[in-house]
């Protein structure tokens, strides 16, 4: 997952920092001096981690923080701001064309995942309500049109093709089809190319005149680190990008792509994928991408899968539940469905930082071959077991193994793991808006 060496480091470091009681300049500099490191081996862009010692180093040594009760946390908050700023201080949303429909073009190098990012976007509009179409325009990579049909079924949206006509005449038919089919967005996807050439510049730019793109998006690699940044440094001085899709982010990226985009090229990261399903894609927030380098957690992001993902009567129910004390193994039943459905679990760990997340760490694994062993040992108990656990004795639990072909300890497991998510349901209804409220 993307961050999570940087994210070990800095906490580390500035972990030390919190330590101490009064610090001194030394300790600062010596600090900064193991963060300017970090950041390089993250493969942040030189001249930006220059920048951003000096500015922390700055704010770090003044007089409000040497004499503050609490210097470390202080240097802390000073971080996360620059973190923050560095990735571009505030969530940029996509432009809407005052007169359907919104134009979006996406670009990219062959390999950055540019086709299946259309139909992710496609399917996050379609959710919001657009009426989207997609438009196959790259005719050079061997079955890329296929590649988009077969994306855009997936994501429940119309894909306009048709064959290998060139790119200019197959942008401009698909303005002609969505305003006969009145659809309010239209997202191309262009060719890509193995490398940039000036072939490729020339056909981006003339699709650009022709179709005048409201949104110019430019997909990148995160995994390629300061690669995707020079990537980004030469589409944007040709075709002079709206904002920026860095992908692959629920690999092993370092994150120096995500640190060092925004302030190489001026252009805003607006969406990242972090899986290969269609849902898999995320809103850019640069303060919650800072909370999780620095182990903060990220739960507005994971309340917003949750309603994204569960209905608003389960919603609603489980809060209900909670407020009664009364969750009963039938809704643990429920809720492994639920977080199936959120995605990626070790994401929603770190997500959800500090205490939190060790809280649920303590509940054990929780991957799915798991997760499907507890379902099937909820599944072996009667109805009255699901809500009355404490029934659950030892004749009972040589019953509920054997139906589950599970074991007496697995079984013992579950039930301590439901006991300490109880607790943990409770802390989670405190969170967002005072509980799940703040879901809806």
């Amino acid at each position: 997952m993307a961050f999570t060496s940087l994210s070990e480091k800095l906490k580390h470091i500035l972990g030390k920092l919190t330590r101490s009681g009064k610090l001194t300049e030394l300790e600062i500099k010596t600090a900064m001096r193991e963060v300017r490191v970090a950041l390089l081996e993250a493969d942040v862009n030189f001249a930006v981690v220059k920048d951003f010692v000096a500015r922390v180093s700055e704010k770090a040594t003044g007089d409000s923080v040497m004499e503050s009760l609490t210097p470390g946390q202080h240097v802390i908050k000073i971080v996360h701001e620059e973190l923050t700023q560095l990735l571009g201080k505030e969530n940029a949303k996509l432009t809407v064309s005052p007169k359907p429909p919104t134009v979006i073009m996406m670009c990219g190098l062959q390999g950055a995942g540019k086709t299946t990012f259309c139909a992710k976007l496609g399917h996050l509009l379609k959710g919001q309500g657009k009426r989207v179409l997609l438009v196959a325009c790259d005719i050079y990579r061997p079955a890329a049109i296929t590649q988009l049909k077969v994306v855009g079924k997936n994501a429940g949206v119309e894909v306009l093709e048709q064959g290998q006509v060139d790119q200019i005449t197959l942008a401009r038919e698909g303005l002609k089809h969505a305003s006969k089919g009145a659809f309010d967005t239209v997202i191309i996807d262009t060719a890509g190319r193995l490398h940039i050439n000036e072939e490729l510049m020339s056909e981006l730019v003339k699709i650009k005149k022709e179709v005048s793109p409201t949104e110019i998006l430019l997909t990148v690699d995160a995994m390629t680190g300061q690669d995707a940044v020079n990537v980004a440094t030469e589409f944007n001085a040709k075709l002079d990008v709206t904002g920026v899709i860095l992908t692959k982010m629920d690999g092993d990226a370092r994150g120096g792509a995500a640190l060092s985009i925004r302030q190489v090229t001026g252009k805003p990261i607006k969406f990242t994928g972090v899986g290969e399903k269609i849902g898999d894609i995320e809103t850019f927030h640069p303060e919650r991408v800072a909370s999780r380098i620095l182990g903060m957690g990220d739960v507005l992001t994971i309340i917003e899968k949750a309603k994204e993902n569960v209905s608003e009567a389960e919603l609603m129910k489980l809060e209900k539940r909670m407020r009664e004390n009364s969750f009963t193994l039938e809704d643990f039943l429920v809720q492994f469905d639920n977080v199936k459905k959120m995605g990626n679990l070790d994401e929603l760990l770190a997500g959800m930082g500090g205490m939190m997340g060790k809280n649920v760490k303590s509940l054990g694994r929780l991957d799915e071959e798991q997760m499907a062993r507890n379902k099937a040992i909820i599944q072996s108990m009667t109805v009255l077991e699901r809500r009355n656990p404490d029934l659950i004795k030892s004749s009972r639990k040589q019953r509920i193994a054997k139906g589950s072909g599970t074991t007496i300890q697995e079984v013992n497991a579950l039930l301590k793991q439901f006991e300490q998510s109880k607790v943990l349901m409770k802390q989670m209804s405190q969170m967002g808006k005072k509980g799940v409220r703040g879901f809806r």
